[in-house]
């Protein structure tokens, strides 16, 4: 495979249950281990605003390929797990918004209004100005996110997607160094990878502790929790073009620097898979590699 076929960042993965999503750029594979030990491949063309004129505006994007990428992460990962109950449960059209609707409101309120709410109470009991206000509303919210990861990695269901996860990333570092892609290969490459989604939410954090600290004190409580909502979609597009542009210029020693944050905190996330996890993986990209560049011969 010649990486220069398939550009940055034009693909990216997500773990499945038991199962490694992979997506270019035009086609998107998934490869899933069944109960009986096979691996099933499912292929789809990708449509609508992933592939929109939306999704190459900057900033704009951030927003219009993160939530069709969460959707189509949502409906696969509903798909994995009806493989192995042997249930037929589809989530798509109004089923899938409503989910995602109902998963991001969750999400905004507990990582997002509850630190805020919670930091608002200290300040009116300790009388403290916003600046710090502001800060300890920052850590709580990063502490809340990294003690929910650490948590739920601790379930070990949870931690074999987790060392899907692992395999997601080591098969797209061998690729992107020129590897030949088999289990033994690839089990040789790091763990950690720049354009990881958990770094994402590691700078959303970050910056939304910058942003909230230049807009300054606010009125009332209310007005507080109503800015941390209104504002979240300027910080998704932000930390999106951030990672999207240190992902790219890693060739500079400040830039790997800025990377590290993100980097590490991928330790909750991946979990080092077997040769068989690897295997999968493999499986869906290549399948996913093979329709991305049958349409360019």
């Amino acid at each position: 495979m010649n990486p220069d076929k398939l550009k940055l960042p034009s693909y990216g993965g997500q773990a499945l249950i038991e199962g490694v999503l992979m997506r270019g750029s035009k086609y998107l594979a998934v490869a899933m281990r069944d109960p009986s030990g096979s691996i099933q491949i499912k292929t789809e063309k990708l449509q609508g605003l992933y592939t929109s004129r939306f999704a190459k505006i900057p900033f704009l994007r951030g927003l219009v390929i993160l939530w069709d990428a969460i959707g189509l992460g949502t409906k696969y990962l509903t798909i994995s797990a009806n493989l192995q109950t042997g249930e037929d449960e589809k989530i798509e059209g109004p089923a899938l918004v409503g989910t995602l609707f109902f998963s991001f409101s969750l999400a905004i309120v507990l990582f997002f209004l509850a630190p805020a709410g919670v930091a608002a109470l200290i300040q009116k009991w300790l009388i403290i100005d916003s600046f710090s206000t502001n800060i300890i509303e920052g850590v709580f919210r990063l502490v809340l996110v990294i003690g929910y990861i650490w948590a739920v990695g601790k379930i070990p269901d949870i931690r074999r997607v987790f060392s899907y996860h692992g395999a997601e990333h080591k098969t797209i570092n061998a690729f992107e160094a020129g590897a030949e892609l088999t289990p033994e290969n690839v089990k040789g490459f790091s763990l950690h990878h720049p354009r990881c989604g958990t770094g994402f939410i590691l700078i959303l954090v970050i910056f939304s502790v910058i942003l909230f600290t230049l807009i300054g004190p606010l009125p009332n409580i209310a007005v507080r929790l109503v800015s941390r909502v209104v504002l979240l979609p300027l910080l998704v597009m932000f930390a999106y073009e951030f990672i999207r542009f240190t992902a790219r210029h890693l060739d500079n020693r400040f830039i790997r620097l800025l990377s590290k944050p993100g980097m590490a905190m991928q330790r909750l996330t991946t979990f080092e898979p077997s040769l068989d996890i690897i295997e999968v993986s493999i499986a869906s990209f290549n399948a996913m590699y093979r329709l991305e560049n049958s349409e360019d011969q």
